[in-house]
């Protein structure tokens, strides 16, 4: 990297710099969701829907990786594009008895919700409730 592109670095290219990597795991298919519960039952499991096209979702999303700070041994972390997978967003809500909301997390914990949390409520530190 040459010296002005050290001086004239974009705002997002210091943002990705600063961010961690987030271990997700794709939620992707109804079937899933028993896996999930028996997973609980060894460590926290957190779902987090997120809406590509909701601007408040990206926002929220984007807080949550600059927070996240968990040992991959912690919790298993999913992330499900609701727009994508609509089916399966609208199985997690009628499985776990929670109102679909965008975004969202769910924490669950031995085969129960123990947290969930929409929009600027959503944190890191509920994870492991």
């Amino acid at each position: 990297m040459g010296l002005f592109d050290k001086i004239f670095k974009k705002q997002d290219d210091i943002a990705k710099e600063e961010m961690k990597e987030i271990p997700w795991h794709v939620l992707s298919k109804e079937e899933q969701l028993d896996q999930l519960l028996d997973e609980s039952e060894q460590q926290p499991v957190m779902v987090f829907k997120h809406s590509t096209r909701c601007g408040v979702s990206r926002m929220v999303l984007k807080q949550f990786e600059k927070n996240y700070d968990l040992d991959p041994e912690e919790a298993k972390i999913y992330f499900l594009d609701l727009l994508q997978n609509r089916n399966v967003s609208n199985a997690v809500a009628e499985k776990f008895k929670v109102m679909h909301q965008s975004p969202q997390m769910i924490v669950l914990k031995n085969r129960e919700v123990v947290h969930q949390a929409s929009h600027h409520d959503i944190s890191v530190a509920d994870i492991t409730v």
